[in-house]
């Protein structure tokens, strides 16, 4: 199963409407990656670490995995960490834009996902997604379309 490491404060810096967010109101935008990367995780079989600099604020839930704070450390050493810990590393894909991190992952056989990259990759699913649920609603106005005008 493949294990998603997320570098969570240098994926809040690339998503703009977050990162905005972040300068005013640091939960807010910890809530609303959270709530994104639920969306895009759903239905989906992975395994995801979601870490946070600085301390716990408020519980968040994340649906496929577990937020690690860094307390009192970086969030870069605990996520160097949680790769040295692994027992497979080629199962984790690191999401990062922070070169050192991306350079430790590569040593250890992780795979690397820039941060902006990653976000493109949601906004394309969420893209998919409406265009599906437009395409459903077309097909279902058109069976009712045809259901009253073809009873005679």
């Amino acid at each position: 199963m493949i294990h998603y490491i997320i570098d969570g404060n240098n994926l809040i810096g690339k998503i703009k409407s977050l990162h905005v967010l972040q300068n005013k109101e640091k939960q807010a935008s910890r809530e609303g990656l959270v709530n994104i990367l639920n969306r895009y995780f759903a239905g989906k079989k992975i395994k995801l670490t979601l870490h946070l600099d600085g301390h716990i604020n408020s519980v968040l839930h994340l649906s496929k995995g577990r937020i690690i704070y860094s307390e009192n450390e970086s969030a870069d050493n605990k996520i160097r960490d949680e790769i040295d810990r692994s027992k497979n590393p080629k199962l984790i894909t690191l999401i990062t834009s922070d070169q050192s991190l991306m350079n430790y992952a590569r040593v250890n056989s992780a795979s690397v996902i820039k941060s902006e990259q990653f976000y493109k990759e949601i906004l394309n699913s969420e893209k998919g997604n409406e265009e599906s649920e437009k395409v459903k609603q077309l097909e279902n106005e058109k069976n009712i379309f045809l259901d009253m005008f073809s009873k005679k």
